[in-house]
């Protein structure tokens, strides 16, 4: 039959982005599927400071350039979220959200991982009005209040200083008493002045005051003591899972649903491979992932050429 692509990329972070530069510049066919944003998590990041050659570069303008340079070489991008990958004799169908059916030699899955939601009554109905997993996106609607961010790693901090240019103050929980953040943003955030850091606690439930957030019940973990805290806005930062629940079937996962490749970044199915946030791995950050892309192209290379 006629295989439409020589690779499908699923995902267009900076792991999807980069794959796409580096297979189209080899002449591939290349296909970038995208379910929701380009540039994935890079869109929710205010500012990115680690990245190497670029002093200080917001993340939605790091997110276009990579987006216009991943297909200035013929990369094409559809909108269209992943449903199945079916491995045929020779090839991959892939199936998508809207019914399509598409068919390639290989395919990179760079699909990211989905943050984890406050866990806690009636917080879905009041997310996107009191709850946001987004502080880039909304945190204008919260300009001169009090607000909440639930989490002590770099995204939580990086935020909670995003913030602070637009409310009133910031009060972060920690479950420990120490952050897992980098030296230096745990320092910028020590030395706010609109930062309140709130140790050894966990949220326990919404306060909702005529139909709107107005407070959060918080526990400390060692007394169990409960205290209320007033903010109109929450903004966890709790962790994540991998995209992958369209890879359950395959045998590719590991027990937490990361997948597992090989220094490729092939996955035991061969001409299925893996790259940035979606792979079992100990570091997560844009220029992992943007390696893990650069790599699973090449080995796509390689592998079509024989």
């Amino acid at each position: 039959m006629d295989v439409q692509y020589d690779v499908i990329i699923i995902g267009s972070g900076p792991a999807g982005l980069t794959a796409a530069i580096y297979a189209s510049r080899a002449n591939l066919r290349t296909l970038i599927l995208e379910a929701e944003t380009p540039g994935g998590k890079l869109t929710k990041t205010y500012e990115i400071e680690n990245y190497p050659g670029i002093m200080k570069i917001s993340g939605v303008d790091l997110a276009m350039q990579m987006m216009e340079h991943s297909t200035n070489w013929g990369a094409e991008m559809e909108y269209e979220g992943c449903e199945k990958i079916v491995p045929q004799e020779g090839y991959f169908e892939v199936h998508t959200a809207y019914g399509n059916v598409l068919t390639s030699k290989c395919v990179i899955v760079a699909s990211g991982t989905k943050e984890r939601t406050l866990d806690l009554p009636r917080a879905e109905e009041f997310t996107g009005r009191g709850i946001s997993y987004c502080a880039v996106c909304d945190g204008a609607f919260y300009r001169n209040k009090d607000v909440a961010v639930i989490g002590g790693g770099n995204s939580a901090l990086e935020e909670s200083l995003y913030l602070t240019q637009l409310v009133n103050k910031v009060n972060i929980i920690i479950r420990r008493d120490v952050f897992r953040a980098e030296p230096k943003v745990v320092e910028k955030v020590r030395n706010n002045p609109k930062i309140n850091i709130i140790t050894k606690s966990l949220p326990d439930a919404l306060v909702i005051e005529d139909n709107k957030v107005k407070g959060l019940v918080i526990r400390n973990v060692d007394t169990g003591e409960k205290t209320t805290l007033e903010c109109e806005g929450i903004f966890p930062y709790i962790g994540a899972d991998p995209s992958t629940e369209f890879l359950k079937d395959l045998g590719v996962l590991d027990a937490r649903g990361y997948m597992v490749v090989d220094d490729s970044m092939e996955t035991s199915i061969k001409g299925l491979f893996g790259a940035g946030d979606v792979v079992a791995k100990d570091l997560r950050q844009v220029v992992t992932a943007t390696n893990d892309g650069a790599i699973a192209a090449n080995s796509v290379a390689r592998y079509i050429n024989g």
